[in-house]
């Protein structure tokens, strides 16, 4: 995004927390499976989606045309979030797609926070992706946009109904029912990250030749959160490649402490 389409979606984030101040769960559940709908309705109209964003229009006037449509369809809560966002001024028209789309799975996980099952989201999220990187049929069947909706929700019940909690399962029916011309791995490990986030943390992404106990994972985390100064989430996942010790990516940071990079610098310091 452009620095306007940041400005502006850092706006419609704090006016969704100050409209659902006082909204229970439930509805927090209802506004994200209402904006998800928003967004099937944005993907087919793009005539509507560029007039909703244009920046020619005024404020009033998007303000007004986001009711009009929508107004009687959704609750009147997800109408004056699309309002909110309507208003503001958008770099690109997708820009207030993904806002939307972004908006909807926040109030998911605002629900998710309130009832205490976050950590629960978060990690159920990240072990899905796990294993969609790894199944490339699952994969692929999930993120094809060619196949009817209803036959994409089914699979993904078929695999998930009963071991994941609601929250996680939500979120990703709204990945599945509009990919968006995404693969769905990618969308499931921002889902992830936007969990983590939600919580005012940092995901670390840890790389280790075995499982570690939980009470390493404990210290890890703690070492980790003391060393940037914020609470940490570790996330682990095993390569035996790496031989021993850990390599540990916290955004754009790499920590390599394992035998595989020791060798590997060792082998570059010998005379060919």
């Amino acid at each position: 995004m452009h620095a306007t389409s940041r400005e502006s979606l850092a706006t419609a984030r704090e006016r969704l927390e100050a409209l659902t101040a006082d909204v229970d769960t439930a509805g927090l559940r209802r506004l994200g499976g209402e904006l998800s709908a928003v967004i099937g309705v944005l993907a087919r109209e793009r005539t509507l989606l560029r007039h909703l964003a244009d920046p020619a229009t005024t404020e009033s006037v998007r303000g007004d045309l986001a009711t009009g449509v929508f107004a009687g369809k959704i609750s009147d809560l997800a109408v004056s979030v699309l309002r909110e966002v309507a208003v503001l001024r958008w770099s690109r028209a997708a820009d207030l797609a993904d806002t939307v789309e972004l908006l909807g799975r926040q109030a998911v996980l605002v629900a998710a926070e309130r009832e205490n099952t976050l950590d629960e989201t978060e990690d159920e999220l990240f072990r899905f992706g796990r294993v969609l990187e790894s199944e490339n049929r699952l994969r692929t069947l999930l993120s094809d946009a060619q196949a009817p909706a209803q036959r994409r929700l089914e699979l993904l019940h078929s695999v998930l109904d009963g071991k994941v909690g609601q929250d996680t399962l939500d979120l990703l029916e709204q990945a599945v029912r509009v990919p968006r011309g995404r693969s769905l791995d990618v969308v499931v490990g921002q889902l992830a990250e936007l969990a983590a986030a939600r919580r005012e943390r940092t995901v670390a992404h840890v790389t280790a030749a075995a499982p570690l106990t939980a009470e390493q994972e404990d210290r890890l985390a703690g070492v980790l959160s003391q060393i940037y100064r914020r609470t940490i989430s570790v996330q682990i996942e095993v390569d035996p490649e790496v031989l021993g010790g850990l390599v540990v990516r916290v955004g754009d940071e790499v920590i390599d402490g394992s035998i595989a990079s020791r060798l590997a610098q060792a082998a570059r310091g010998l005379p060919a």
